[in-house]
């Protein structure tokens, strides 16, 4: 028996020196072991906290224990964050539950609910749904979020009926309620645009998005354009509702589409939670969006809590370091660029504007 195992650990250990150099050669490297690492002699900016207080406008209810949340707020403290929004999905039990445990830590997180879809094609359904909505703000829910639909419908939330989209005229009394409480909408519309693209060479994002591709042959899928067309349809039919397009709306490929959406709609912000990676390859670009849409953009992570993340997310937004990479985050194999935003805009974007969209 000793002499079997002991086979089987020098068995594992050439495994694993065999696929140690078949990663690192270049005639057989696969794509997903591809880490490249900068040699460049170049300024680096060593970020330890936000220049200025942040609410990050995009997290969720991460699984742990209390002494997570605990060192949650330990970092959150180190890099100077001054409250986290928690996108819950949930409602009933679910809902009260998460809002009992994170309501004690003294107004560091906020919950948001979901929407309750049980019975909404019966007779009465969408009146309990709505009943449940204010119920969730008497008890402490302050927002709705995050409402997801890639193609087939709202999918982040249990159950669902099939192919309703945001703009699905059934959830428009939840919406106007959501205005009337002035409770904003978090709303995650289609994917990056790799995603859609073919997965094969000419895919400049392919390391990522092949992981995160869309299966466009589904039937009754709604392309990128489509899902775009009902965040604006649901943005405009409530306009006394305040919405916030989740990862830039997911036009980091084209975002003068959300710029366009910006300037048709006041009552339309986005969050740029976990699209660093595909926006800091265009940095110049994107300084110049952040200084047109200053007013209408706010900080999110969506990534975790980890110290690595907080460091990368400050590091592309304040600093002008170049050709950086953190791999192990963003899934993609580029070099990553600091956007070098203005203190001005830094302000807006970390905290201004979320408490503009939090005053009630």
């Amino acid at each position: 028996m000793i002499l079997f195992e002991k086979c089987i650990i020098y068995i594992t250990s050439f495994l694993v020196f065999t696929n140690h150099l078949l990663a690192q050669n270049p005639e057989t490297i696969l794509l997903k072991n591809y880490r490249p690492k900068s040699i460049y002699k170049i300024p680096v900016t060593k970020i330890t906290k936000a220049k200025y207080p942040v609410i990050d406008m995009h997290a969720h209810p991460y699984d742990g224990t209390l002494a997570d949340i605990d060192r949650w707020i330990a970092i959150m403290d180190q890099f100077g964050i001054e409250k986290t929004l928690l996108l819950t999905y949930s409602t009933g039990k679910k809902f009260d539950s998460l809002y009992q445990v994170y309501s004690k830590y003294n107004n560091r997180f906020e919950l948001w609910c979901g929407f309750d879809y049980t019975g909404i094609n019966e007779p009465g359904g969408i009146e309990r749904s709505v009943k449940e909505l204010e119920r969730c703000w008497k008890i402490g829910a302050r927002g709705v979020g995050e409402l997801g639909d890639k193609g087939l419908g709202e999918d982040y939330s249990d159950p669902v009926p099939a192919g309703m989209h945001v703009d699905d005229p059934r959830l428009q009394p939840l919406f106007k309620k959501c205005g009337e409480l002035k409770m904003p909408v978090s709303v995650h519309v289609a994917d990056p645009m790799w995603m859609y693209e073919p997965m094969d060479s000419t895919n400049d994002g392919l390391m990522n998005a092949y992981t995160w591709k869309i299966d466009k042959t589904k039937p009754g899928l709604l392309g990128h354009a489509e899902l775009i067309q009902t965040l604006e349809n649901v943005v405009k039919h409530n306009p006394n509702t305040t919405f916030i397009a989740c990862h830039y709306a997911n036009c980091e490929y084209d975002l003068e589409i959300l710029g366009r959406l910006f300037q048709q709609y006041k009552n339309l912000y986005a969050d740029i939670a976990a699209r660093y990676a595909e926006t800091a390859p265009i940095p110049r670009y994107m300084q110049s969006f952040f200084d047109r849409y200053q007013d209408r953009l706010v900080y999110g992570t969506d990534m975790g809590f980890d110290t690595t993340m907080y460091e990368m997310t400050f590091r592309i937004l304040q600093t002008n370091d170049e050709h950086f990479y953190y791999n192990d985050i963003t899934g993609y194999h580029w070099p990553l660029h600091g956007f070098g935003l203005k203190d001005a805009i830094l302000k807006k974007v970390y905290h201004d504007n979320a408490t503009k969209i939090l005053k009630r």
